[in-house]
């Protein structure tokens, strides 16, 4: 497939801390940055100017779904306009508290645990095709995600046995089935929900629930590209012999307590081989692949950096500390242990792990160490920034969010899903969008044609 469609969906922790002891609940708190992305409504799922879905998820967590998009780098810059969106709201909605009579600050994180140990998640889609057998793909793939946490993970201090242990993934420990079809009660490395938000006879949705989310933009490209690389070599028939898992679930959850990276798993033929190792197994068959095959260009550069990152990998992590947000945390916390002279177990400790994910850049510990040219960026801020009102151009994303901007300034109620837009009450209209490669549509061009001067200029 030379033509794919990426996206990411980031559940959000929320905290609110007041100033006194009054409670709030925390639909109210979310109902206020509602109000800073969606002005003069409320709703619970809502699409925005630039493509993307805003809505309230299980257990009261904002989420971000990007805008579909063509290519691993608008990908990155949608899924941090995510972050920066979210940011923005802070201000309005801690200033709507002020007017009811209360004071105190929100939080917001890009983790995926919270301190009683709930999860939430981070969610990667990748369109591939119908005609290749999915689960002959699903095999192939689950070696590669149990691994590829040793360069995605986020990092988490959790306690064994009473003792404070570093976890490279914050996922991995919540993963109970190689395949399933929930992302609640029996999340699975892969989730076999077919919903293709396209032509379903051409295409279905590869939905990957089993990833940490990201604050580190080189993380976010390589957890994506290497498996969008991955997934090609599949379709494309080339296959990865010989690493097989014995017991995926219990390998994912043992290399996660496995900073060292030095722990073997067992596989069916009763060999034993590190997260690293297995990970190698599929690089050297991509770049077979891709000294054969046509490919994107990009992923010459993924597979580059994919083989330099395990190579620091097996020689030291610690080398990666400005690239991949495990090991930059693992970092920090241990330098402040060091500093402090306090242990792992140290309250001061579980804060530091929460603050590195905080989304305010003049409070979150990421940032810190950003604004300080401490960690490598992949994308440009002023990109980034655009992205939070304008949609890809070369997507589906493109032509909803033109819509939505036609809707808002005609003043015109309206419902729009993946799939579709719809013109609401007198002269109602509904316009199918099941291709999400087109970034044209003929009937929304001639709405935009209505706005005053012709098409939005942006």
């Amino acid at each position: 497939m030379k033509q794919r469609i990426f996206g990411l969906e980031n559940e959000y922790g929320l905290i609110f801390s007041p100033n006194g002891r009054i409670y709030l609940p925390m639909e109210k708190v979310l109902g206020y940055i509602f109000e800073g992305l969606i002005p003069n409504s409320w709703p619970s799922n809502a699409f925005l100017v630039n493509g993307a879905r805003f809505y309230q998820d299980t257990g009261c967590h904002p989420e971000y779904s990007t805008p579909e998009c063509d290519n691993i780098l608008d990908l990155v810059t949608h899924d941090k306009a995510g972050e920066r969106l979210l940011e923005a709201c802070l201000p309005a909605a801690e200033e709507r508290l002020r007017e009811e009579g209360l004071s105190g600050e929100i939080y917001i994180f890009k983790n995926n645990t919270d301190s009683l140990g709930n999860t939430y998640g981070c969610h990667e889609n990748f369109l591939m095709r119908r005609d290749v057998d999915f689960w002959k793909v699903t095999e192939q793939l689950i070696p590669f995600f149990v691994t590829r946490q040793v360069f995605s993970g986020a990092g988490k201090v959790l306690k064994v046995s009473g003792k404070p242990q570093y976890f490279i993934s914050q996922r991995a420990q919540h993963i109970h089935e190689k395949t399933s079809s929930s992302t609640t009660s029996s999340r699975s490395i892969i989730n076999t929900r077919d919903e293709p938000h396209a032509d379903a006879e051409r295409y279905r949705r590869l939905h990957i629930i089993v990833g940490d989310s990201n604050m580190s933009e080189f993380a976010t490209y390589l957890k994506v590209g290497t498996a969008a690389l991955v997934l090609s070599m599949i379709e494309d028939g080339y296959l990865v012999q010989g690493v097989e898992l014995e017991d995926p679930v219990k390998a994912i959850r043992e290399i996660a307590r496995d900073p060292t990276l030095k722990k073997k798993v067992r596989l069916d033929d009763a060999r034993y081989m590190t997260a690293v190792e297995i990970q190698r197994v599929y690089w050297e068959r991509a770049r077979q692949y891709l000294d054969r095959e046509e490919h994107d260009p990009i992923f010459d550069d993924v597979c580059a950096k994919w083989e330099a990152v395990l190579d620091q990998l097996e020689d030291d992590p610690m080398q990666l500390v400005h690239r991949i947000d495990w090991v930059t945390k693992k970092y920090l916390i241990q330098s402040y242990v060091d500093k402090k002279e306090c242990g792992w177990d140290d309250p001061r400790v579980l804060l530091l792990d929460l603050q590195f994910h905080d989304v305010k850049r003049t409070r979150g510990l990421y940032y810190l160490l950003e604004s300080r040219g401490l960690v490598e960026r992949i994308v440009e801020e002023e990109a980034v920034q655009r992205a939070m009102s304008v949609p890809p151009q070369t997507t589906r994303a493109k032509v909803r969010g033109d819509f939505i901007r036609f809707a808002r300034a005609k003043n015109r109620s309206y419902t729009v899903d993946w799939t579709y837009l719809k013109l609401n009450g007198y002269w109602e209209e509904t316009i199918l969008c099941m291709d999400p490669f087109s970034s044209v549509n003929r009937r929304v061009e001639e709405l935009l044609s209505q706005m005053p001067g012709g098409r939005y200029s942006r």
